[in-house]
C-alpha cells in the first residue's frame, strides 16, 4: 500500500469518527434528537470498517497512528464546525502528534 492511500484512509476514517462523534454531541448536548445520536452511530461503525483497510495487520499500530490524526483532525473539524480557534499550542501539539503518527506507521521496519 503506498503511503498516500494510507493517508488517504486515515483521513476518511478521521471524517467518519470525529463526524460521528460531532453528530452524537449535537443530538445529546445540543437537543437536536436521536436522529443525529443514529447517524452518529453509524459514521462511528463506518470509522471502524474503514480502519480495517490499511495494508498493516497490527490493530494497536493502526489505531496508535490514528490517534495522530484523530487529535489533529478534532482541531480542524472544531475550527469548520465551530468556529473553535486553535492556540498555537494547540497547532504545535497536533503537529507532534501528527509526527509521531508518521513514526508509528510509515518508519522502515527490519523485521
Amino acid at each position: 500500500m503506498t503511503v498516500a492511500r494510507s493517508v488517504a484512509l486515515f483521513v476518511v476514517a478521521a471524517l467518519f469518527e470525529i463526524g460521528g462523534a460531532w453528530l452524537v454531541w449535537q443530538g445529546v448536548r445540543e437537543h437536536r434528537g436521536w436522529a443525529w445520536v443514529g447517524a452518529g452511530v453509524v459514521a462511528l461503525g463506518l470509522y471502524g470498517v474503514v480502519a480495517t483497510l490499511q495494508d498493516d495487520a497490527n490493530f494497536g499500530r493502526v489505531l496508535a497512528a490514528y490517534g495522530g490524526v484523530f487529535v489533529a483532525g478534532s482541531l480542524a473539524w472544531g475550527m469548520l464546525a465551530d468556529g473553535y480557534r486553535p492556540h498555537r499550542y494547540d497547532v504545535v501539539g497536533a503537529l507532534i502528534c501528527l509526527a509521531g503518527m508518521a513514526v508509528i506507521m510509515y518508519a522502515p521496519r527490519s523485521g
